[in-house]
């Protein structure tokens, strides 16, 4: 049997998805939309972010990274290509799924934004109270 080409995975946060390839034998490339990862991600918090998978399991430039993300901001779609790569790392081999597992980011992160209320000026928050 033909060993694959490359490993695939799907990460969401909030509003944002990312799909994310991961070829073996790489030299470290990562482009997300085409462009470098610290191009596309302008703060360094979130380049680290969403390379911690790699950190965690000792596969630093072991594998190119190719990431196509759509949707929400630049910290929900850091959030869902870490979860991308730590869903793809476990395709590569299922030994990494206590490591990863152990350091949550294995679990897609719930939260959505609250959908604003009639008769309320948002979420939460209410017009003034009057008595008179």
């Amino acid at each position: 049997m033909a060993e694959l080409a490359y490993f695939y995975g799907t990460g969401r946060r909030k509003t944002s998805t990312a799909r994310v390839r991961l070829i073996p034998g790489g030299t470290g490339i990562a482009l997300i939309n085409r462009k470098p990862i610290s191009e596309y991600l302008d703060r360094p918090a979130l380049v680290m972010m969403a390379m911690q998978p790699f950190e965690l399991t000792n596969n630093i430039n072991k594998f190119d990274l190719y990431v196509n993300v759509k949707g929400g901001g630049k910290s929900g779609q850091a959030g869902a290509i870490r979860h991308g790569i730590s869903r793809a790392l476990l395709q590569v081999s299922a030994d990494l799924k206590p490591i990863l597992r152990k350091s949550g980011l294995l679990t897609r992160d719930a939260r959505e934004k609250e959908r604003k209320k009639y008769g309320q000026k948002g979420a939460r928050a209410r017009y003034q109270f009057s008595k008179r």
